[in-house]
């Protein structure tokens, strides 16, 4: 018989207690079943006692005797030989035990080699009846011809009465030839007669293999996993743990044999632990990654696992326990809270710089911030600014101690509206307040670093004063405050909550520097308008400006009103190409360069003329005619950002004759509104925009009704990407002579005010599409009265001057300025004594009263008056002299047929006073 190395038989306890004797094979073979297994019993007392003998196989491997189990396991089959021979199993051993896992086979072999008793675990290992079994060569039958002689040789040495132990590869007969490999324990045995035979143990080796491969696996997970792993029973006491478990709670593994749940964790965790194991037990459905809080022996740490449930059955199904596999996840918790604040802090900065610092205003912005932190980072929350901030200092605010005066600008609490109850006293949003020199609050301020603030009262357990920074400079304080019952600020608290100061910072400082620019752009503004309500002689004036940036509040559009000698007043509306400061600068400069050609009384198109070569030096260095030498030598190289361009219209009106002279550089016409008539358009002919050059203006002059209305406007008005220019045209004359508009004077047929007007133009067309400035300028006409206007024309005699004395001495009477006369009849004899000495042609002398009195002296000569100072031998030469000392102002213009002299006198009770003759003649002395 053919040998696989033989292994020594040691102490391995393989019995087969649900093997059975088939009763047939036992009367075939002559013998009663309990004689022979009382035989093999006696055999295996003689092994455990060393008597029995030792084998070696022709290898030289040395054999122990007999295992005592396998000797039990044939007893066995003696002592329940007596059950009934429809049972289909042997059951000594209660279900589940290791009979079940283990494939355990017997048969016995008679005198003559045969196979004469088969077992049905026979049957089940190697697929073959008893019926065909019984009577067969187990040599012959399983065991390769190869090695059937050697085989036959084993087998004699067997029925020779010697033991042998060892593994067989064997081949079940039959045309499939399944092949295996058998642990065969053969023990020899005599039967009545004397004659020897043996009985046969096999074991499946492949099964035996996989059982020592989960035994090593069960030895791992209960001596090296690092997992926490117990077996609980069915009264869900311990039964086993590994060295994981024993490791934490303290003790030897035995140490927690028969603990509870309760030996492990505090109640209710302990409770809820135990009805899952209930559960689990009941139900067998398993339980995965359920969390568990607790703590171990020793520690006021609370640690956390995940542990998974699952019911463990026997090998013939039945409930025996459950397996606990848990893993200490307490890093892992915490690293995920650690994750979870530090997303919840993102998303808080996130949301911080989303919704702070959409308003351009100081206190908006610090309402914005606790809107934010509060609830989502604290609950109570106060923002203090330096009131140097706010009142618009350009300095640096506060003190360097830290003790400046501070402004409340905001306040948030998410508990209640008493923030410090038992604590001192809060500041009101809006009080102006400081901190004493020794606080924190101080401390941050000077410091520039987040401070600690001792808990106050019964409701605040921490509060974080964090200054807010922006570009080194500190601007102000926020207190971040957390009730009692809250968890209290931490490291990276601290840090979110200087993140959040210092963005909030920011914003404030970019508001305080954009109300910095909108001061100082309102201010460039007013400087470039008229201030006030514009007052004209013979006019009603109304004006509006609405800028179309409102980042910066100013742009080129602009308006102006300025009165001219002879109650006269021009009328200026004009628009720089462009828009933002740049434009601004460039209006500022031609708005001056208008009024002081306005001065000089020029006519309207010597005016723009003279504006246009303004214009065309804007943006060079050498002025208009550097301007059109570059552009005469380099006409490409003109740098475009450089170029000003302008449309402006100016008009001159004679309040005494209601005549009104139009120039036109390339600007929307005007619109004049007669009583009882329908808004036109007046045809002036448009000339170039200022800063082109080369064209000469026109003048139109027109003649304005009493009750007229005129209005002066620019291209924002009544154009913009929605409304083409034509329709925005006739949607303002629409709106001009709109008759749905009630008067609203006392008497129904008077004309509604000009301020009405202005409102109903701006509510009616679109005015707030931002795309450009808006400037409007209305005047109704109400020319000088008549009896307002005194005119004379005098001979070129002497005795002019007498006459002319007498006449403005009559004027003045009737019009009730006795105290003008003095002075009005000194003047007008000096300035009619030099028409007569240095003019020419018929003398004309006119007196015009209205805010002002007003008196002119025409003549036919070219001849400018100029003002000298005499020396103190001169007799003469102290006439302009005197004017200039008693009238208010005193001047010269051209007019088409010669020049007029003019001097202005205040009315009696005005602001300015009348000039006493008397000190005036000895001031020149």
């Amino acid at each position: 018989m053919s040998e696989i190395p033989a292994k020594s038989t040691g102490s391995t306890g393989s019995t087969n207690p649900s093997d059975r004797a088939r009763p047939e094979a036992a009367s075939g073979s002559g013998l009663g079943g309990a004689s022979r297994d009382r035989g093999a019993a006696q055999g295996a007392a003689r092994d455990r006692t060393g008597d029995a003998p030792t084998g070696r196989d022709p290898g030289g491997r040395a054999h122990a005797g007999p295992e005592g189990a396998a000797v039990e396991a044939v007893a066995s089959v003696g002592v329940m030989a007596g059950q009934g021979a429809g049972d289909a199993m042997w059951q000594t051993s209660p279900p589940g035990s290791i009979y079940d896992y283990i494939k355990v086979a017997s048969f016995s072999i008679g005198a003559d080699g045969l196979v004469d008793q088969w077992s049905l675990r026979a049957e089940q290992l190697f697929g073959i009846s008893a019926e065909r079994a019984v009577g067969m060569d187990p040599i012959e039958a399983f065991i390769d011809p190869d090695r059937r002689a050697e085989g036959q040789r084993k087998m004699a040495e067997v029925l020779d009465g010697r033991e042998w132990t060892g593994v067989v590869p064997f081949r079940v007969p039959g045309p499939e030839g399944v092949e295996g490999l058998a642990e065969v324990y053969v023990m020899p045995t005599t039967v009545e007669g004397g004659e020897r035979a043996a009985v046969c143990i096999v074991v499946d080796v492949r099964t035996l293999r996989r059982i020592e491969t989960d035994l090593a696996a069960s030895q791992a997970i209960f001596g090296q996993s690092p997992f926490g792993f117990l077996l609980i029973d069915t009264d869900l006491r311990v039964r086993r743990v590994n060295h994981r478990i024993a490791s934490i709670y303290g003790g030897d593994v035995d140490d927690h044999r028969g603990r509870g749940v309760h030996d492990y964790l505090r109640s209710p965790e302990a409770e809820r632990v135990e009805a899952t194991l209930r559960r689990v037990m009941e139900t067998g459905d398993s339980i995965t990654d359920m969390h568990i809080t607790g703590f171990v022996p020793g520690s006021d740490e609370r640690r956390h696992w995940s542990v998974n449930l699952y019911r463990v059955h026997s090998g013939t199904g039945r409930p025996i326990g459950i397996a606990w596999l848990g893993l200490d996840v307490t890093a892992r918790r915490a690293a995920a809270r650690e994750a979870a604040a530090a997303r919840r802090n993102l998303a808080l900065l996130n949301e911080a710089g989303s919704r702070i610092g959409n308003s351009l205003d100081l206190e908006t912005t610090a309402r914005e911030l606790l809107d934010v932190v509060v609830p989502g980072f604290c609950d109570l929350a106060t923002v203090d600014l330096y009131q140097g901030l706010l009142v618009g200092d350009e300095t640096p605010p506060g003190l360097a101690d830290g003790s400046a005066e501070l402004r409340r600008v905001a306040f948030a609490s998410a508990v209640s509206d008493a923030p410090f109850v038992g604590g001192p006293a809060p500041v009101r949003v809006g009080a102006v307040h400081h901190y004493p020199f020794n606080s924190p609050c101080a401390d941050a301020l000077r410091t520039a670093r987040p401070q600690q603030v001792p808990e106050e009262g019964n409701l605040i357990q921490t509060t974080l004063a964090v200054p807010m920074v922006a570009h080194d400079t500190v601007v102000g304080l926020v207190q971040f405050s957390r009730t009692k019952g809250s968890e209290p600020f931490g490291e990276r608290d601290r840090g979110l909550a200087v993140e959040l100061a210092a963005r909030a910072a920011v914003c404030i400082d970019n508001a305080r520097l954009y109300r910095r620019e909108h001061e100082r752009a309102l201010i460039l503004q007013r400087s470039l308008l008229p201030p006030g309500d514009p007052e004209a002689s013979g006019l009603d004036i109304a004006c509006r400006y609405l800028p179309g940036n409102a980042a910066t509040e100013v742009g080129g559009d602009w308006f102006d009103v300025i009165e001219l000698p002879g109650h006269r007043t021009a009328l200026v509306v004009g628009d720089v190409m462009g828009r933002g400061l740049r434009a601004a600068v460039a209006m500022g400069e031609l708005r001056t360069a208008v009024r002081t050609l306005a001065l000089l009384d020029l006519e309207p198109a010597e005016v723009l003329s003279a504006l246009d070569e303004i214009a065309r030096g804007l943006g060079t260095s050498g002025g208009a005619q550097s301007a059109s030498r570059t552009a005469a030598s380099r006409p490409s190289d003109k740098d475009l950002s450089e170029v000003y361009l302008a449309t402006c219209v100016y008009a001159v009106y004679d309040s005494v004759t209601r005549r009104c002279t139009f120039a036109n550089a390339g600007h929307l016409p005007p619109v004049l509104v007669e009583p009882g008539e329908s808004a036109l358009m007046l045809d002036v002919p448009p000339g170039m925009p200022l800063g082109v050059g080369g064209e000469p203006f026109e003048e139109v002059e027109v003649e304005l009704p009493e009750g007229a209305l005129l209005a002066l406007y620019t291209d924002g008005l009544v154009e913009s990407r929605d409304h083409p220019l034509d329709e925005g045209l006739q949607a303002f004359v629409g709106a001009l002579t709109d008759p749905a508009q009630p008067p609203t004077a006392l008497r129904a047929d008077e004309p509604r005010s000009l301020e009405d007007v202005c409102d109903h133009v701006l509510n009616t067309l679109d005015t707030h599409h931002g795309e450009d400035d808006i400037a409007l300028l209305m005047a109704r006409v109400q020319g000088l009265p008549e009896d307002s206007v005194g005119d004379w024309t005098l001979p070129r005699e002497p005795r002019s001057v007498g006459r002319a004395r007498e006449h403005a001495r009559g004027r003045l009477l009737a019009w009730d300025l006795e105290p003008l006369v003095d002075t009005a009849e000194l003047l007008v004899s000096e300035l009619v004594t030099n028409a007569l000495r240095y003019g020419e042609g018929e003398i004309r002398l006119r007196l015009l009263l209205d805010r002002t009195l007003v008196c002119e002296v025409w003549d036919a000569g070219l001849v400018q008056p100029r003002r000298r100072r005499a020396r103190d031998t001169d007799e003469g030469g102290r006439g302009l002299q005197l004017v200039g000392l008693l009238s208010a102002a005193w001047g010269s213009r051209r007019t088409p047929r010669g020049k007029t002299v003019w001097f202005e006198l205040p009315l009696p009770g005005g602001e300015n006073g009348l000039t006493d003759p008397a000190e005036a003649l000895l001031s020149l002395f």
